[in-house]
């Protein structure tokens, strides 16, 4: 046992974690890019480099918050750049009015538009269910710079979509 966590845990196989995870890391990503087949390429981008990595990724204590570290990097790089291909897809999709915007549809748009870190940590918070602790831990910042991002992005997203301010009442 190391700082608590028994060596078999800290042994994991990859193709648990990859079982285990591809799933939810895929999600965030397509939360944090707007766009699936973006999404999808870095989540499998993350587990490549895990499996590249894995002699000291399986040392870790949580495999799967360092796969979301590596995910919410990508997805960060991807915005920087301004994908090309993603912008092009996302003008395709807002012409095509034979198929209208369902609600959540509306809401993952504005999240999009929101500034870089609170569209992160509302999809660690909405699309991972994490704790607020546990996302200060994968974006390297303090709790109550969490809570306040949540916040901002409650309010904004509450005032772009007209709704009344979004809260879920456990900023845990």
């Amino acid at each position: 046992m190391v700082d608590g966590v028994a060596d078999d845990e800290r042994h994991v196989d990859f193709e648990a974690i990859y079982r285990r995870e591809l799933v939810p890391i895929v999600a965030l990503a397509v939360a944090l890019t707007g766009n699936r087949e973006t999404g999808a390429d870095l989540a499998h981008e993350a587990m490549l480099r895990a499996f590249r990595d894995w002699a000291s990724v399986s040392q870790l204590e949580r495999p799967g918050g360092w796969i979301r570290r590596v995910v919410i990097n990508l997805a960060h790089d991807v915005r920087r750049r301004g994908d090309r291909e993603r912008r092009a897809l996302r003008r395709l999709d807002t012409s095509d009015a034979s198929h209208p915007a369902s609600p959540n549809d509306e809401f993952w748009s504005a999240v999009r538009n929101l500034p870089e870190r609170q569209r992160t940590v509302v999809a660690l918070r909405y699309i991972e269910d994490l704790a607020v602790a546990d996302i200060a831990s994968l974006v390297e910042v303090s709790e109550g710079t969490v809570k306040t991002s949540l916040f901002r992005a409650r309010r904004t997203l509450a005032r772009v979509l007209g709704a009344e301010e979004v809260h879920d009442g456990d900023d845990r």
